[in-house]
């Protein structure tokens, strides 16, 4: 126990030594001390492909029920994530990446069906992983709707097309943003010039 303890004081001190002498150059070591899990939801895959996927497990946390509110305000709460959703989910686009969230920042109460006293600043384009979350892998690939868990009260989900999420494609291929698709939902990178549609969401980050 003595030895782990030495081991373990020893790399903070050797992560301390190395932030200090990268200060100079502009960058800092900062080593983590604690954190919190964060609950993984189910993703509503049922079907078996290979032994241990998710259709096999049934891993993660369960879906709340109802998993989604209808706020009668042209918005509608995931009670999964917390996020509250633009519910006309085709008012916006198609359109380019880069007017995609223009669009989405200057969304606003009287826009696209809200009632909700929104102002702009309020909504934003999700980032890939919000937008996967709308995904019920269990629904996908039946190509008699979107893969999204039903029910749900949303209007106008368009499963023959992709909606653009904010996340940028990392490295060295700044032209390229993700995309889900609600037909398979599968997310992908294309050119920020394509034209895709636009789901708005409010909370979270």
């Amino acid at each position: 126990m003595r030895r782990v303890l030495l081991i373990f004081l020893s790399l903070v001190l050797a992560l301390a030594s190395a932030g200090a002498a990268g200060a100079e150059d502009g960058f800092y070591v900062i080593p983590a001390m604690k954190g919190n899990y964060a609950p993984v939801p189910k993703t509503g895959q049922t079907t078996v492909y290979v032994p241990g996927d998710d259709g096999d497990l049934h891993k993660g946390v369960a879906w709340p029920t109802p998993r989604f509110t209808d706020n009668q305000n042209g918005t509608v709460t995931d009670n999964l994530t917390g996020l509250i959703w633009l519910q006309n989910a085709s008012a916006l686009g198609p359109t380019t990446w880069g007017q995609a969230i223009t669009i989405a920042n200057n969304l606003k109460s009287g826009d696209a069906g809200l009632k909700d006293g929104s102002t702009q600043g309020n909504w934003r384009l999700p980032n890939i992983r919000e937008l996967q979350s709308l995904v019920d892998y269990g629904r996908g690939g039946e190509f008699t709707g979107p893969a999204v868990p039903t029910p749900n009260p949303f209007i106008g989900v368009v499963w023959q097309n992709r909606y653009w999420s904010s996340t940028s494609e990392n490295g060295s291929l700044p032209n390229l943003a993700w995309w889900v698709g609600f037909d398979l939902g599968f997310a992908g990178t294309d050119p920020k010039s394509n034209n895709y549609l636009v789901w708005c969401v409010r909370g979270g980050r």
